[in-house]
């Protein structure tokens, strides 16, 4: 075994114009898979409008919409997330973006319900891709004391992308009549993916997977050199693993990365995706379908900025702390929204504050899930497993939180019809609280550590050192 790191002069570059291109290309994935996901929430404002028989609105088409694209993500997750530890990140980063654009097209240009939802089984699968590659890929190019930042970032698109199905939302219904606005919607959702494909697959494989798993000192140094770093000479591998032998190394940890996940994505999916009948139950009464979009995109709009704040504080004050801190607070939000709620059956017969304190407390909820789990539950698999299986943890565990998105996207049109908002929101504090013990318990803190040192990466050398 080698305790040396050949990835020093990596972890030790400066952040430079290489690796915001990688940021750049990874990011526009995360735009994209936030926009199609959220957009839908929009769109069903619309089609409610429309009421056109090819796209009826009912509580069941709308549950099927809603988590169709979630429900073929979690496979994109764990299918790429596996076949770019075997064949590497490079080979399949591109693919994903392809299945995304002609997802989003074939949406746009659906004549009826049933082709809408295959159009977004479709893109769902190429969302899912892109979340194991793209953290994964800029985890492992980005210098130690940047990498929190630099791959929260990347996720931090993720919010450029519902604001922008906002924006496009109010543009499209106050340009077109319904009937074209929610196409102009979903066909949007094309565009980026379409330009950044041919940038994808420009990108050299990382330095780490080159040398460790594919054993090519050349590319490796050729890797490195891309981001003005270096390889020393040292020629090792990664350690494999059976599935037993990784199961008894990481498998609590493999735990403490997917729970969380899959209880934010609980609370965030929910409230994100059906945030329009949230916000008419709080405010009351349909202002019309530009207001009802408006009101709807508000509290979305109004967690933007925590994204911006995660990636500026992640390596100062570290994931863990930043998760911790996230999940309280939308315990502690949730809980006052619901005990402020008189309820009468499933309705809402007043507030114990005013309803726009209450509608700008559910908007704060996803400030903190952004400045939050949403962020660190996506950042910290892509450090804290070994290379070999790094997208595979990473997929696993982003899948583990698109299982809690599937869940709640399909239920949640019925709880609420049965049940109401206010029991909704008292059990999403207890989720959130569940996700605050599980953090604290089974997630170490990879701040300013290196990956070799937080994934436990044990190297073999495994012929004579090599010289660049």
């Amino acid at each position: 075994m080698s305790n040396h790191n050949p990835f020093g002069y990596i972890d030790n570059t400066k952040t430079n114009i290489s690796h915001l291109k990688v940021w750049f290309t990874a990011g526009m994935g995360f735009f994209t898979d936030a926009y199609d996901l959220f957009v839908i929430g929009i769109i069903l404002v619309i089609l409610n409008k429309l009421a056109s028989p090819s796209f009826p609105v009912t509580t069941y088409y709308s549950s099927l919409l809603a988590s169709s694209a979630i429900v073929t993500a979690i496979l994109g997750q764990l299918t790429f997330g596996r076949i770019a530890d075997i064949v590497g990140r490079k080979k399949v980063y591109g693919v994903e973006a392809t299945i995304l654009a002609i997802g989003a097209l074939m949406s746009a240009f659906s004549p009826n319900i049933y082709w809408l939802l295959a159009s977004r089984f479709l893109m769902g699968f190429g969302i899912g891709g892109d979340y194991p590659i793209s953290a994964t890929i800029m985890s492992e190019y980005s210098p130690r004391k940047d990498r929190g930042k630099m791959v929260s970032l990347v996720f931090a698109f993720q919010g450029i992308g519902y604001g922008v199905a906002v924006i496009v939302g109010l543009i499209s219904v106050y340009l077109f009549p319904a009937s074209i606005a929610w196409r102009i919607l979903a066909g949007f959702g094309a565009i980026p993916p379409a330009i950044v494909i041919y940038y994808r697959r420009k990108i050299p494989e990382t330095p780490r997977f080159s040398l460790l798993v594919k054993h090519d000192k050349e590319e490796a140094l050729k890797a490195a050199s891309f981001v003005g770093g270096n390889i020393s000479t040292t020629q090792v591998k990664s350690k494999d693993y059976s599935i037993t032998e990784f199961l008894r190394n990481y498998g609590l940890l493999l735990l403490g990365t997917s729970l969380p996940w899959l209880l934010m994505d609980i609370a965030l999916y929910g409230t994100g995706v059906f945030s329009s009948p949230i916000t008419l139950a709080i405010l009351g009464g349909s202002k019309g379908l530009r207001a009802d979009v408006l009101r709807a995109g508000i509290p979305l709009l109004i967690g933007i900025p925590g994204y911006f704040l995660a990636a500026a504080f992640i390596d100062k004050i570290g994931r863990k702390f930043i998760q911790l801190m996230g999940f309280a607070m939308m315990s502690i939000l949730y809980a006052v929204i619901s005990a402020s709620i008189i309820a009468s059956g499933t309705k809402i017969a007043g507030f114990l504050i005013p309803t726009e304190l209450a509608y700008i407390l559910f908007g704060l909820t996803f400030l903190f899930i952004n400045f939050g789990p949403n962020t660190t539950t996506f950042v910290l698999p892509s450090e804290l497993y070994p290379v070999k299986y790094r997208t595979t943890g990473h997929g696993i565990s982003a899948a583990s939180g698109k299982v809690g998105a599937a869940i709640t996207t399909f239920l949640f049109p019925f709880l609420l019809k049965f049940y109401g908002l206010k029991p909704i929101l008292e059990l999403l504090a207890v989720v959130s609280a569940l996700g605050f013990i599980i953090t604290l318990v089974l997630l170490p803190e990879p701040k300013m550590k290196s990956l070799e040192e937080v994934s436990k990466e044990k190297l073999e050398v495994y012929e004579k050192p090599i010289t660049a």
